[in-house]
């Protein structure tokens, strides 16, 4: 039930500290990145192992560029989606985790935009490797589309259309 707050307005939400919100927003991140992070770990990992392969010596020049751009994406986004963990335990006990989290929630975020442009130009390099045909950047462009409409349309358009913040 909610709770009169300041001016008779409603209040809506949980009956919760700052601190026990922290704690709880906290839990919910970790979840999230353990997500991530399993499908960044995967494909970077993948994208270490090609540079030892013999096709990689036949890929043109640009397809090498393509490559590398995507590994640096790919650890980049790594890098970014482990931060949480190792800022977590950096400041553990030290009685910041509110800004904690939100700092975490930002690296979160800037490791997803960094997965799905390593996402992006992987899917590029295999589908120009795969195919040599002209229809391929729209194709990739297709892939991104559903990609924002998932991962960050559908969340923001949720989140104006049932919340007043």
């Amino acid at each position: 039930m909610a709770d009169a707050a300041e001016g008779g307005a409603m209040r809506r939400g949980r009956n919760e500290t700052e601190e026990e919100r922290a704690d709880r927003m906290w839990q919910e991140l970790i979840q999230e990145v353990r997500v991530a992070q399993m499908g960044v770990q995967i494909l970077f990992g993948f994208l270490l192992t090609v540079v030892f392969t013999e096709k990689y010596d036949d890929l043109s020049g640009t397809d090498q560029t393509i490559y590398l751009v995507t590994v640096v994406l790919g650890a980049c986004a790594t890098g970014a989606l482990i931060g949480p963990v190792s800022l977590h335990r950096l400041v553990s006990g030290r009685l910041v985790k509110p800004q904690a989290v939100q700092l975490a929630s930002r690296l979160t975020l800037l490791g997803l935009v960094l997965l799905l442009a390593t996402t992006t130009s992987s899917l590029l390099l295999i589908l120009r490797v795969a195919t040599h045909d002209g229809f391929v950047p729209y194709l990739v462009a297709g892939v991104v589309a559903w990609y924002l409409l998932c991962w960050f349309v559908l969340p923001l358009w949720t989140r104006h259309r049932y919340t007043s913040r």
